[in-house]
């Protein structure tokens, strides 16, 4: 069983707020020795508590003030061809194959609602697609 403690927490959201910390600086962070860092990482990373260390882009944080989700439905067996066309729209956020009702989900960013809508239209148009319902997001209330 994996136990992650207060200092484990205190080190992942210090890592969070700055993965390339330097191990000095997360040591006075936490007020604890820079050996003690280096092994409390090693660890969580061995375990798989922590899995990676990734980039945020300004355009990851940067707010698209019109954002929803479109499910998909898709035609027979276009699903990858046509995750692979929305993949490559700039506007998509995330494309997501999933199961039930709809074939695909993804989540769209937009500057306004007239681009909103175009794309809307350009992934309806798409050949396979069979039949779409979308939701506009109004408000989130809790991110990552």
């Amino acid at each position: 069983m994996n136990i992650v403690d207060d200092l484990d927490q205190r080190l992942i959201a210090a890592l969070r707020h700055d993965a390339r910390s330097a191990i000095s600086d997360l040591a006075a962070t936490l007020g604890i020795t820079r050996a003690t860092v280096r092994a409390r990482m090693a660890r969580l990373q061995e375990r798989g508590d922590i899995v990676g260390f990734s980039v945020v882009t300004r355009a990851d944080v940067a707010p698209d003030p019109v954002r929803g989700l479109m499910m998909v439905g898709i035609e027979g067996r276009g699903t990858d061809r046509i995750m692979r066309q929305l993949s490559a729209m700039r506007e998509l956020r995330a494309v997501h194959a999933t199961n039930g009702r709809w074939d695909v989900i993804v989540e769209i960013g937009a500057p306004s609602l007239e681009v909103f809508d175009t794309v809307l239209h350009r992934i309806r148009r798409l050949d396979g697609v069979m039949n779409s319902e979308t939701s506009l997001l109004l408000s989130t209330r809790k991110s990552g």
